[in-house]
């Protein structure tokens, strides 16, 4: 019945390795399982008021980190657990008969994972010797795409806050009032902007769908909170008289209905029109939707 195990540790490895494919190399996927941990600790964090959904990303981010390395730590002591300890030779000082089989494998897993390499065990039967070394490239592949994980991670919710500020500043200096007075190119040029800066905040957020559950303290630096006000600048700019103006307005609309509909495909389904998906974005987020130059209070989750 030993090959049970082995069987069992195979399929947890591949998951794991499947998860680590999906979230990082696949441009638009997602693990399920990393989406899982993912969403239940945004959940978990929302019981703790604001301040847990402060800290839900990093959190989230740690939870996957974990899972990835839980299925390989775990996986690897299944397949060495049939082989504990006559496949395994130790130090002379450590007697592997005082612990259980299970406790062996789990620790030699960890140690050829972390690929530490402390010597006092280590494989004697030849495939063993072989595979052994397999999970430590593994190790150290899975460190290196954390590491590569968070490089990637943190920018784009630089360049999506650094956008949330730039509307603020619009809605600060009431922007919506003074629009219809402009000259139309430099309107136009206003808009445009946004939309630019919004297309790389979507495909940000479809890349690293994680980014979703990190939220900011001050409103004037969340998406969440500034984008309604985005949305209502590009409805004023499609009743312009001038022809440039309204394709602008189109376009940062198009734009944001488009930021929506990924919003509501990979987060909540709640919501149906893009008005209810953004009342919902910054509800979760436990913002104030700035909404006309008003903000209207989004009950927290």
């Amino acid at each position: 019945m030993s090959w049970i195990w082995t069987v069992a540790g195979v399929a947890l490895i591949a998951v794991g390795l499947y998860e680590v494919f999906h979230t990082l190399l696949h441009p638009t996927g997602r693990g399920r399982v990393t989406a899982f941990v993912s969403n239940a600790t945004w959940r978990a964090s929302s019981r703790l008021g604001r301040r847990g959904r402060t800290v839900a990303g990093p959190l989230a981010a740690v939870a996957v980190i974990v899972l990835w390395a839980g299925f390989q730590v775990v996986g690897w002591a299944l397949v060495y657990l049939p082989h504990v300890p006559e496949a395994f030779a130790y130090n002379p000082e450590i007697r592997p008969e005082a612990y259980p089989a299970i406790v062996e494998a789990f620790y030699y897993s960890v140690v050829s994972m972390s690929t530490l390499g402390l010597g006092d065990v280590y494989p004697v039967d030849p495939w063993l010797r072989v595979v052994a070394p397999v999970q430590g490239l593994i190790g150290f592949a899975l460190l290196t795409a954390a590491v590569a994980w968070f490089v990637e991670l943190y920018p784009g919710l630089g360049r999506r806050r650094a956008l949330a500020l730039r509307i603020a500043l619009m809605e600060r200096s009431d922007t919506a009032s003074h629009l219809p007075d402009r000259e139309p190119a430099t309107a136009s040029a206003l808009l445009d902007s946004i939309t630019a800066d919004l297309a790389q905040a979507r495909i940000d957020m479809w890349q690293n769908a994680e980014s979703y559950y990190f939220t900011e303290d001050q409103p004037e630096a969340s998406l969440a909170a500034q984008l309604p006000y985005a949305l209502h600048l590009a409805r004023l700019a499609r009743r312009s008289p001038d022809r440039t103006v309204r394709n602008s307005g189109d376009m940062l609309e198009a734009g944001i209905d488009d930021f929506a509909r990924i919003l509501r495909g990979r987060f909540f389904r709640s919501a149906d029109d893009t008005d209810e998906i953004l009342r919902e974005f910054a509800r979760q987020h436990r913002q104030r939707a700035v909404v006309t130059g008003e903000p209207t209070d989004g009950a927290p989750v």
